[in-house]
């Protein structure tokens, strides 16, 4: 089995568009989170989102948009893209100039890319309405690509060449936990030299508001509503934008000397099988992928320094996680926090988002906090949830992620 490292990174977020604003934000603990307009112009009760700036991807038309000049693409390759396609195509050239690599190396049998998203339901609304009032005539020839799920692979294999392995991953606020960990499969068993993964979502009303009829959103009318961890928390907020990692080898960085964030060690998963929506109340299933996770890699649980808890600030799930990391590591153990206090809730862009922050972290010396907490959930006072930015990258780290159904991944890195 061969090492996988992370050599390069692209961020699309709320807390920033380039690592380096990533990164200030993260040992700032300064939050993306502001009011959606679309929310209050829909009178519901859900008023909050973390919102991508420099973007404005409203139209249905991609030829409206508006975004950085460095990204320019030509209106045919855009016709058939989603806004959250556009944020990963951002993303990845910012991952692949970190890495330093060319377009020869990307455009290569040995270069995978493995993606995750739910598509664009904003979309595929618009070109179904456009059907059924104007018939096939009036509908989009681009309809399909540009809105379905498999959308962020569909247009990046085709835009950015791919020729080594590709597909998308689909287990809702698991899925680019998956791609991750697939990835770092065809890396170790020697199919490919190189894997670029990718979570992103839209992020708009129609990704968001439908989790307020699961009253899985918070009603807060004021930022920052996102407080995990939080005796008085009270629902997730949604966000989108997009994250890319590129994984390789470590003898095929080496021998281009390429920039190492950290080793990508493996990974481990399993499911509850307890109920389609929410967590298991014990956390038995997060509990098990995190000890497969440890076990997959030679990690005695006293040898993690951090965790990036999934933590999304719905009360059941918070606590859920909190019992499962108290089986594993038992009372005190590793530094534990969650991002989304930060970012919000990325769906199916979560696992690879805070991924990225982790190994960011690793490599520029800093553990990012858990904000806003006021009052810590009884349930965490055995635990070390740090309220601050600690001043020292964790040596060894792991990443939590759940999603519906109880499908639980758990992703280990390790300083390089």
């Amino acid at each position: 089995m061969r090492n996988v490292v992370v050599t390069g990174l692209g961020f699309i977020t709320s807390i920033g568009n380039d690592k380096a604003s990533v990164a200030r934000s993260l040992r700032e603990l300064q939050h993306g989170i502001a009011v959606y307009d679309r929310f209050e112009q829909a009178g519901e009760r859900i008023h909050l989102a973390g919102k991508v700036k420099d973007f404005d991807v409203s139209s249905n038309d991609p030829e409206d948009w508006v975004y950085p000049e460095r990204y320019a693409l030509k209106r045919e390759q855009l016709r058939s893209m989603a806004p959250h396609v556009l944020y990963a195509h951002c993303a990845l050239v910012q991952a692949v100039e970190d890495a330093g690599l060319t377009p020869e190396e990307i455009s290569n049998p040995e270069t995978g890319l493995f993606t995750s998203s739910a598509g664009s339901v904003r979309l595929l609304t618009h070109h179904m309405e456009r059907l059924k009032k104007g018939g096939l005539r009036r509908a989009s020839p681009m309809g399909v690509v540009s809105s379905v799920t498999g959308t962020l692979s569909f247009n990046l294999v085709a835009l950015h060449k791919i020729l080594g392995s590709s597909g998308g991953f689909v287990s809702a606020c698991a899925s680019s936990g998956h791609a991750l960990g697939y990835a770092w499969d065809e890396i170790a068993l020697g199919r490919q030299e190189r894997v670029i993964v990718i979570g992103a979502e839209d992020g708009d009303l129609e990704t968001i508001l439908p989790f307020g009829a699961m009253r899985a959103l918070s009603p807060d009318a004021e930022p920052p509503g996102s407080r995990p961890f939080d005796k008085a928390r009270n629902g997730f907020v949604g966000t989108g934008g997009a994250t890319a990692l590129v994984l390789e080898s470590e003898a095929c960085a080496a021998a281009r000397n390429a920039p190492v964030y950290a080793r990508f060690s493996g990974w481990g998963q399993a499911s509850d099988g307890y109920n389609v929506a929410i967590s298991h109340p014990e956390g038995d299933g997060l509990a098990r992928a995190m000890e497969l996770a440890l076990r997959a890699t030679g990690t005695a649980a006293s040898e993690v320094e951090y965790i990036n808890a999934h933590a999304t600030s719905t009360p059941i799930g918070d606590t859920s996680e909190m019992k499962a990391i108290r089986k594993v590591f038992g009372a005190g153990g590793p530094a534990l926090a969650s991002t989304k206090a930060l970012t919000g809730h990325g769906l199916s862009l979560a696992s690879a988002m805070e991924a990225g922050f982790t190994v960011l972290g690793m490599k520029e010396g800093f553990t990012p906090g858990s904000a806003h907490i006021t009052d810590l959930d009884p349930e965490g006072e055995d635990l070390n949830i740090i309220r601050e930015t600690l001043d020292k990258g964790p040596r060894v780290a792991i990443s939590n992620s759940s999603g519906f159904g109880g499908a639980n991944v758990v992703t280990v890195f390790k300083s390089a």
